[in-house]
């Protein structure tokens, strides 16, 4: 940490070795796609290196590395909704896929929900519940209070816990009740 903080690149590759998965897998749980996770993490590298010398506590590595990765992938979710465009079907009606069984349907339904949440509610979902830090930390890493990350969980929890809940076959419909 202290050879690649004065500038020593062979240090840094090492430590971007051992933390380049985790990033990615953070910037790709929050963004939701490959290629835009894949630029979220080179930018939070980029920025790692620019500002590895500033950082006042090495021992604070890994939440200062989410703190950079989330930034990065927040931003490429804010500059890919302006980019984004809507392509069509050159060739027809895309062919039909076999019936989901009931599993398969619930994960689709959720991964829908998921996706409707805000990106800085992904964030706070992905931080907490996926990489497991504490929501004191996931606060500290997003830049805000305590209460703003708490509210932030606490609605997209609901959300995603109400997109079950609509899947969920019901007694009316024929399905057995939970």
């Amino acid at each position: 940490m202290e050879r690649a903080r004065r500038g020593d690149r062979d240090a840094y590759a090492l430590l971007v070795h051992a933390s380049v998965r985790r990033l990615y897998g953070a910037a790709h749980r929050i963004l939701r796609d490959a290629d835009q996770a894949e630029d979220a993490t080179q930018q939070a590298l980029v920025h790692m290196w620019r500002d590895l010398p500033k950082l006042r506590d090495p021992d604070r590595f890994e939440a200062w590395s989410y703190r950079l990765v989330v930034r990065a992938s927040l931003e490429e979710a804010r500059t890919s909704r302006r980019r984004s465009a809507r392509v069509g079907r050159l060739f027809g009606p895309e062919p039909e896929a076999p019936e989901p069984g009931p599993a398969i349907e619930v994960r689709e339904q959720l991964e829908r929900a998921f996706l409707q949440l805000s990106p800085e509610h992904r964030a706070v979902v992905v931080l907490h519940h996926q990489v497991g830090l504490p929501l004191t930390e996931v606060a500290e890493i997003l830049g805000v209070p305590y209460g703003t990350a708490g509210s932030r969980l606490h609605y997209a929890v609901r959300q995603l816990r109400q997109a079950l809940a609509d899947t969920e076959p019901s007694a009316e419909a024929g399905g057995v009740p939970a």
